[in-house]
C-alpha cells in the first residue's frame, strides 16, 4: 500500500538541500522530546500517541451514540469553536458529496454548524431551519464558558426543550467537555447527558481524533475506523522513519524557507473538497507557530479557482511566500470531457481526457510558473481522498506542527494571544468583574 509522500525538489533552487539536511540531528532531538514529553508544552502532548490509544471499544462507544443520533434526527448541530469544529468539519467535508445538503436519498443527517461565530443572522436562519427538522445536538466545549458555543448552546438547547420533553431532548444532546470540571460538565452531570471526554492533555487544535471530532465525523457516516487506521499508520512511520520522514523533511525545509525570507505559506489544493482541511490547518500553525513575534504566516487558496483572483499577486508579487500543495494521485470518480461538433470554445483538442487529467496540467502549469515566479513550491501527495488517508494527511500536519515548533524555538502547544481578544469583548460588554477593564478602555474610544 502507498503511503503520503512529500516533494520538495522545487524549492532546492531557493533553499540548499545540504541546509535542510543539517537539521537532521536537531529533528532527532525534538521527536525524542515530543515522544518522551520532555520539551515545551509537555503537559499537551497527549496527540502525539493518541492514535495508537485508540482501541475498538473506545470506537464502538462512539458508533453507538452516532447511530442513536442518526435514528433520532435530521440534522445534527455541533456547536464548538476553533479546534472544537475544525477538525470534524474538515473530514466531513473532504469525504462527503459536495452537494450532501441537497440529497433527497439521504442515510445519514445534515451536520451543521454554530457557535463557530457570533453572527446573528446566521444564528436566526439556523434556528429557522430547524424549526420544521428534527435535530440534535454535539456540543463541544472544555469550559462550556467560551462565549460563542456557550451563546448557541443557550439558544439551541432552549429551543430543542421547548420542541420535545425535557426526557426528550436529553436524548438528543451529546456533550464532549472536561472530565471533572467546568460549567457543561456540571450541566450535562445534571441533566444526565452522554458525555465525552476531552483529554486534558490534548489541546482544541490537536482534537480531532479524539470524540471532538470522531463522533461528528461518524455522525455523518465517515468510516472512523479507517481514519484512524491511516492515523496510527503515520504515527507508526514517523517513529521508526523519525529525522528521515516525511514530517520530518516538511518542518526542515519550511523553516529554512522561512529563514530565507520566506514568512507566509500558502497550502494549496485542487480538490474543493479540502477546503476545510486547508482552514483547519491554519489553526494548526499559526496557533502553534505564531509567537514571540516570530511564526510562518499560514494562508491558503483554493486552485484553480483562486488562480482567478490570486494568481496574479502570487506570480508576481511581494516574494517572501512560498507554496505546499495537496495533491490527490486518483480521484474517486471519472468524467470525460465530450467532443462537441461547433466546437465553439475550441476545446475539441481535450475531448476523450478525464477532468482530472486537465486538473493535474493546470497543477503541474502552475508549479512551473510559480517556480519560475520565484515561489518556491512543496509537494504533499496523498494516493486517493478517503478517510484512511485523510487520517495520514492529518497525523502527518500535526506531528510535523509539533516539530517546526520545536525548531523555531517556541512552545507550539499554548495560545496566550488568543486571550486579548475576549479580555476587550467582555470589558465593552460589561461583563461583572472587569469593571476596571471596562473603565479602561471606554478612556480609549
Amino acid at each position: 500500500m502507498e503511503n503520503l509522500k512529500i516533494d520538495i525538489s522545487k524549492t532546492l533552487s531557493f533553499v540548499s538541500e545540504e541546509k535542510v539536511a543539517g537539521y537532521k540531528n536537531e529533528i532527532a532531538s525534538h521527536i525524542k522530546a515530543l515522544q518522551e514529553k520532555t520539551g515545551k508544552g509537555n503537559d499537551f502532548l497527549g496527540w502525539v500517541n493518541l492514535p495508537s490509544s485508540i482501541d475498538d471499544a473506545q470506537l464502538a462507544d462512539i458508533e453507538a451514540t452516532a447511530a442513536n443520533l442518526k435514528a433520532k434526527a435530521d440534522v445534527v448541530v455541533v456547536i464548538g469553536i476553533g479546534g472544537s469544529y475544525l477538525g470534524a468539519r474538515a473530514v466531513i467535508d473532504a469525504l462527503s458529496n459536495s452537494f450532501d445538503h441537497l440529497m433527497t436519498d439521504r442515510k445519514n443527517p445534515v451536520v451543521v454548524y454554530a457557535g463557530q461565530n457570533i453572527g446573528e443572522d446566521y444564528t436566526a436562519e439556523l434556528l429557522d431551519l430547524l424549526k420544521d427538522k428534527s435535530f440534535a445536538l454535539v456540543v463541544i466545549s472544555k469550559s462550556g464558558t467560551t462565549t460563542e458555543p456557550a451563546i448557541a448552546f443557550r439558544l439551541l438547547k432552549e429551543m430543542l426543550e421547548s420542541k420535545y420533553s425535557k426526557e426528550e431532548s436529553k436524548e438528543r444532546i451529546v456533550a464532549i467537555t472536561d472530565a471533572k470540571k467546568g460549567a457543561l460538565r456540571t450541566l450535562a452531570d445534571q441533566e444526565g447527558y452522554k458525555t465525552y471526554v476531552i483529554p486534558d492533555d490534548v489541546g482544541g487544535r490537536f482534537s480531532v481524533l479524539t470524540p471532538v471530532g470522531l463522533l461528528p465525523i461518524a455522525v455523518a457516516g465517515v468510516d472512523i475506523r479507517a481514519l484512524v487506521k491511516g492515523a496510527q499508520d503515520m504515527e507508526k512511520i514517523t517513529t521508526e522513519e523519525a529525522e528521515n520522514s516525511a514530517a520530518a523533511t516538511y518542518a526542515a525545509v519550511r523553516n529554512e524557507l522561512y529563514n530565507s525570507g520566506k514568512g507566509t505559506e500558502i497550502l494549496v489544493n485542487y480538490q474543493p473538497k479540502l477546503h476545510f482541511v486547508a482552514e483547519w490547518w491554519k489553526q494548526l500553525y499559526g496557533e502553534s507557530e505564531g509567537k514571540e513575534n516570530k511564526g510562518i504566516f499560514p494562508a491558503a487558496c483554493d486552485f484553480s479557482t483562486d488562480l482567478h483572483s490570486m494568481g496574479q499577486w502570487i506570480q508576481e508579487g511581494v516574494r517572501n511566500i512560498f507554496e505546499t500543495i495537496l495533491t490527490i494521485s486518483t480521484p474517486n470518480r471519472k468524467v470525460e470531457i465530450p467532443t462537441d461538433s461547433a466546437n465553439l470554445d475550441g476545446l475539441n483538442f481535450l475531448a476523450g481526457k478525464r477532468v482530472d487529467e486537465v486538473n493535474k496540467m493546470a497543477e503541474l502549469g502552475t508549479l512551473l510558473a510559480h517556480v519560475d515566479g520565484g515561489v518556491p513550491n512543496i509537494k504533499v501527495e496523498i494516493p486517493e481522498l478517503n478517510a484512511y488517508y485523510l487520517g495520514q494527511l492529518l497525523y502527518f500536519f500535526e506531528i510535523a506542527c509539533g516539530i517546526s515548533g520545536y525548531i523555531l524555538g517556541v512552545n507550539p502547544f499554548d495560545q496566550p494571544g488568543v486571550e486579548a481578544y475576549k479580555k476587550n469583548m467582555f470589558a465593552l460588554l460589561e461583563k461583572p468583574g472587569f469593571e476596571a477593564e471596562t473603565a479602561a478602555i471606554k478612556a480609549k474610544l
